[in-house]
């Protein structure tokens, strides 16, 4: 008796929730609508899941995207707290409800979903939907790096599908045995026979390039300082470069522009707003191109406040107060600069080459510019890894040394000698890696900065991979997980087994539950008759 009435305690309490009616009922099959609302809201939830999912991977580039916002309405945040935020928030609240649903169902109790709940749930998925365009609309690149995670992350979304999917045969069993609808009878176990079935031979249709013997794992990939050490000091300055070398960087990745009167400097942007003091110091040309200053100009600019101020990658409460000082002290390289440090360091270096402006003095000349101040400071020919497309035959002949990169793929057809490409990873398969390299061609990807991307790179044979946190990346000692294939099927073969047992176990214990409830409450009807004799 205690059991029963805690049993009824809970079934209310969930019913307060779900319905905000507090109201014991008797036990009762689940109405039609109901249970569409059940299986709408198991669908919000799989939707706001997948786009948590989703935020989580958009980790690994946001830091482009924080520049994108910044370079069309001058504002600087952290979007991904924002995104991953909002997408738990609405993932949690689905959770909940449906958890609170089927708890409902398997004690067959009301469905009657709350008017509130029921516009929080629309809510849920038009915010969702939303995020989707947006991200369709305005970096649809991104999709590919969803693909690549996907790719990736396989073998593990395989086992958390067949566990959730068995899960759900103790709701199923449940309103499958006490439904009087022949025809849900045929269309559930239908239905959800073809989704189990699906899921169980998955694993055949699954390339995932870090199921493979620990024997043919690939050499560690090469780690570039994307713009130096970033996270660690503000991008393409002295002091990034001195945090590249000091983690262990051979490679430094920079940005070159000519300034009006033909120096080589360091800068990302067209404009000096986001990585400069300018509008302080020049107020009225603040939105100039970047090559339209003097070098002296330039270097009246603090290159390094800003990265205190905005805080770029979240790392600034691992600054102390000796580097906050130095930070301030941040100028503009030149490109000589870098150059002479990286002769003494005997570091590489790799840089994209930007066209000043039309009307600027070395609008045309400005690849011999830079290929004079490269030559001018005698550093070893083959510490330059010339990426610029512009004049590369020119170039060849004049610097042989260099060692050529190329920022495509190569053709059919193409009479270029491929030594070396550098290529966003969203945009080279798996395959072609491999192809690659069996062609003894090295392969640098970019901007790799999360363990699981660079991980599935490594797998698949990435020569070297440009990143923001090489200081984290050089302290993996193998890719974050590596299964023998034999193993995984093993893992396959008795994850199916086990889920498969447990659905015919659901399935049994609920049809023998329901035949329990089923005697009680003809006992129940016949106490009760032969008390009303009795009296």
């Amino acid at each position: 008796m205690p059991r029963r009435s805690c049993c009824s305690s809970f079934s209310v309490c969930l019913r307060c929730f779900y319905s905000c009616s507090c109201k014991r009922v008797k036990r009762e099959i689940p109405s039609t609508c109901g249970c569409v609302w059940v299986l709408l809201i198991l669908c919000g939830f799989l939707f706001t899941l997948i786009w948590l999912y989703v935020t989580l991977i958009l980790k690994n580039d946001i830091h482009n995207f924080n520049e994108e916002i910044f370079r069309l309405a001058g504002l600087w945040q952290d979007w991904s707290v924002v995104f991953i935020t909002v997408a738990a928030v609405l993932a949690s609240y689905c959770f909940v409800l449906l958890l609170f649903s089927m708890c409902l169902v398997v004690g067959s109790q009301p469905l009657n979903a709350h008017w509130l709940h029921k516009i929080l749930l629309c809510l849920c998925v038009v915010l969702v939907s939303l995020g989707i365009i947006g991200l369709t609309l305005k970096w649809k690149i991104e999709w590919k790096v969803v693909a690549i995670s996907l790719q990736a992350t396989s073998p593990f979304l395989h086992i958390g599908a067949v566990i959730g999917v068995s899960a759900l045969a103790w709701v199923l069993a449940g309103y499958f045995w006490e439904t009087k609808s022949k025809v849900l009878k045929c269309l559930l176990p239908l239905v959800y026979i073809i989704l189990v079935c699906a899921l169980f031979v998955s694993p055949l249709f699954i390339s995932s390039p870090c199921i493979m013997k620990a024997s043919e794992l690939p050499p560690k990939p090469r780690i570039i300082g994307h713009r130096g050490a970033p996270m660690l000091a503000p991008e393409n300055t002295m002091m990034s470069f001195d945090r590249m070398v000091n983690s262990g960087g051979k490679v430094f990745e920079t940005d070159v522009m000519v300034s009006w009167d033909g120096i080589p400097f360091l800068m990302h942007d067209e404009t000096l707003l986001r990585t400069t003091n300018v509008r302080k110091v020049f107020p009225f040309r603040s939105s100039q191109n970047s090559s339209n200053f003097t070098f002296s100009e330039l270097q009246r600019l603090n290159a390094g406040e800003w990265f205190l101020q905005k805080n770029p990658f979240g790392t600034d409460g691992s600054v102390t107060p000796a580097q906050r000082e130095e930070v301030n002290q941040q100028k503009i390289p030149s490109l000589e600069d870098v150059l002479i440090a990286c002769k003494d360091h005997n570091i590489s270096l790799i840089f994209d080459l930007r066209q000043p402006p039309s009307g600027h003095p070395y609008n045309e000349s400005f690849v011999n510019v830079t290929l004079n101040t490269i030559l001018n400071v005698s550093i070893r020919q083959d510490l330059i890894l010339w990426l610029p497309d512009d004049e590369r035959e020119q170039v060849i002949k004049t610097a042989p040394g260099f060692k050529q990169i190329y920022g495509r793929k190569r053709g059919k057809n193409d009479t270029d000698t491929f030594d070396a490409v550098n290529l966003s990873y969203t945009n080279i398969s798996v395959s072609e890696i491999r192809s690659y390299r069996q062609d003894n061609i090295s392969i640098n990807l970019f901007v790799v900065n999360k363990p699981w991307l660079f991980s599935h790179l490594w797998c698949a044979g990435a020569t070297s991979v440009t990143s923001n946190t090489l200081h984290l990346l050089k302290d993996l000692k193998q890719p974050i997980w590596l299964l023998d294939p034999d193993n995984y099927l093993i893992i396959w073969i008795i994850a199916d087994v086990v889920a498969l047992i447990h659905i015919i176990w659901a399935f049994l214990m609920q049809r023998a539950c329901l035949r329990k409830r089923e005697e009680e409450e003809s006992e129940a009807v016949l106490l009760m008759k032969i008390e009303n004799l009795v009296a």
